[in-house]
């Protein structure tokens, strides 16, 4: 595939800006010897955070949290006894090989190239950029399928109509991961959240409830917030930077349309469709196979990867069979293992970054920062908006340090919802100013799991790009996304509008 042309780009300071973020990122190391240091630096610096005392007090349990040394007996045998599991139980791992056995075949049999084909004689060219954007922020529906899902299909899509792939797999990884707590339907990360903050609240206001509903109103016009800003900043920043795609044809590995293809297309998608409904089978009746004893969804949820590769495998199976791109399940077999086979350095890149996490937890140091952070805020005596923002900021500064959004919440809530509340505004209103720092920082942080995903996926049409060169063109979005979202809640919370149903931003009375 031809690489990034990046003579060409914007002009001003922010150009400026961005090419140094670049050079200078392009300076470190390959990604998995980053790792691989990051690994090996996290064990002598939690030494040094523990010689010194570092500790604070859990705002809920009351326990006394230090930094542990993990170069010290115990801690140090289960950096050597816990390096499979920290592999095998690597949050990404399972979810992107499992997800790559049907998606794997519907791109190599032709399917998803006849999907996009199709796509994009659809949507105006000039539409492709919002169209990507919101699809991925729509996909978080879908848990964590949208990482390796939407975002390859995102480059693709570009690439098939002569843009910078690059371009589209950040406009896709933006809405993805930068929109993640954004969404026109309620998601399971709604009651999640909202869990976390009714218990927060309850320090306070015993009777306090707080629905999944909390933010519902917010989201809504937040989905459409955050599409608008990642069109602006994909076609005005990105697009620009990355300049003209060049294709010298190597890797373009896509079949030419076969004769047949619209026909087999609609049958491969009635196909589909059928799978779907297959799927709601057991999943909308009262006892259905995917509902728990409580009539709740979360097997449906749990089980949201297999069921995805499925879907995809229905219909590659009836497309190929069409076009004759598969003949024998000698077929099958092979452009599964091509397709397996093709994720060989992600496994690599896998390994030492689990290894990383796991130590940085084990630490408590990104424990500790958070709490650090919470203390700053409680004591500064800022104002609503001041604290508002302040809020935003800690939370996206400790995304860069804790990926999971349940744990920060977890630890954030019970300081943060009982000092908004003690200040008259509600734990909804909290909540909705963690949902933006937790989401704008997603898409820079190397401690998100689904990180090196993106890397191998951009490697796809530059297998020389670095670092540097995939965090100078996420910030702008980043930024963006934080900016014109903080503004929404600024503005939201001074007109006095209700963030969901029975939900507004200051306490009666």
């Amino acid at each position: 595939m031809a690489k990034a042309d990046m003579t060409q780009g914007t002009g001003g300071k922010l150009a400026g800006v961005l090419r140094w973020i670049e050079r200078t990122g392009n300076r470190l190391p390959d990604p998995l010897v980053l790792f691989i240091a990051m690994a090996v630096l996290v064990p002598v610096v939690s030494a040094v955070a523990a010689g010194l005392g570092w500790q604070k007090v859990h705002p809920v349990t009351g326990e006394t949290i230090a930094a542990v040394n993990l170069l010290s007996g115990e801690p140090l045998q289960r950096m050597f006894t816990g390096a499979v599991t920290n592999f095998t139980a690597f949050p990404p791992l399972g979810i992107v090989l499992v997800a790559m056995l049907g998606i794997g075949l519907a791109e190599r049999v032709g399917f998803i190239s006849a999907c996009l084909r199709g796509f994009v004689s659809k949507v105006p060219e000039k539409l492709l950029s919002p169209a990507v954007v919101f699809a991925g922020v729509m996909a978080n529906v879908a848990a964590d399928a949208g990482y390796v899902v939407l975002i390859p299909l995102g480059a693709a899509i570009f690439a098939s109509v002569g843009r910078h792939p690059l371009a589209g797999l950040c406009a896709a990884f933006a809405g993805v991961s930068g929109g993640f707590s954004a969404n026109v339907i309620i998601t399971a990360l709604d009651p999640l959240l909202s869990g976390l903050t009714e218990a927060a609240a309850k320090l306070y206001q015993p009777d306090a409830v707080v629905l999944p509903t909390a933010n519902y109103y917010f989201m809504i016009v937040s989905t459409f917030t955050i599409t608008g800003a990642g069109w602006w900043v994909t076609d005005r920043v990105v697009s620009p930077r990355l300049g003209v795609w060049k294709s010298n044809g190597a890797g373009d590995d896509a079949p030419p349309p076969p004769a047949n293809e619209r026909q087999a297309l609609r049958v491969a998608m009635a196909a589909g469709g059928i799978a779907l409904l297959g799927v709601g089978f057991l999943v909308i009746p009262e006892k259905g196979v995917l509902r728990d004893a409580a009539g709740g969804i979360k097997p449906f949820y749990d089980s949201m990867i297999p069921l995805l590769a499925a879907v995809f495998v229905v219909p590659a199976l009836v497309f190929g069979r069409m076009t004759k791109s598969l003949r024998s399940g000698s077929d099958v077999s092979r452009m599964m293992s091509e397709s397996m086979a093709g994720m060989g350095g992600y496994i690599v890149l896998a390994f030492f970054a689990a290894q990383f996490i796991a130590y940085f937890q084990w630490s408590n140091m990104g424990l500790l920062i958070a709490l650090s952070g919470a203390d700053v805020l409680k004591s500064s005596g800022a104002g609503p908006i001041p604290l508002l923002l302040g809020l935003i900021l800690l939370t996206a500064m400790v995304n860069l340090f804790i990926g999971s959004a349940s744990a920060k919440w977890g630890l954030m809530a019970p300081i943060l919802v009982p000092l908004m509340m003690s200040l008259g505004f509600t734990p909804e209103l909290a909540q909705a100013a963690f949902r933006i720092g937790d989401s704008s920082t997603n898409i820079i942080t190397p401690l998100l799991p689904y990180f090196p995903v993106i890397l191998a996926f951009a490697r796809k049409y530059d297998k020389d790009l670095q670092l540097g060169t995939l965090i100078s063109c996420m910030l702008p979005f980043s930024i963006t996304f934080a900016l014109v979202w903080s503004v929404q809640l600024i503005v939201w919370f001074l007109l006095g509008w209700p963030l969901g149903p029975g939900a507004g931003t200051v306490l009666p009375g």
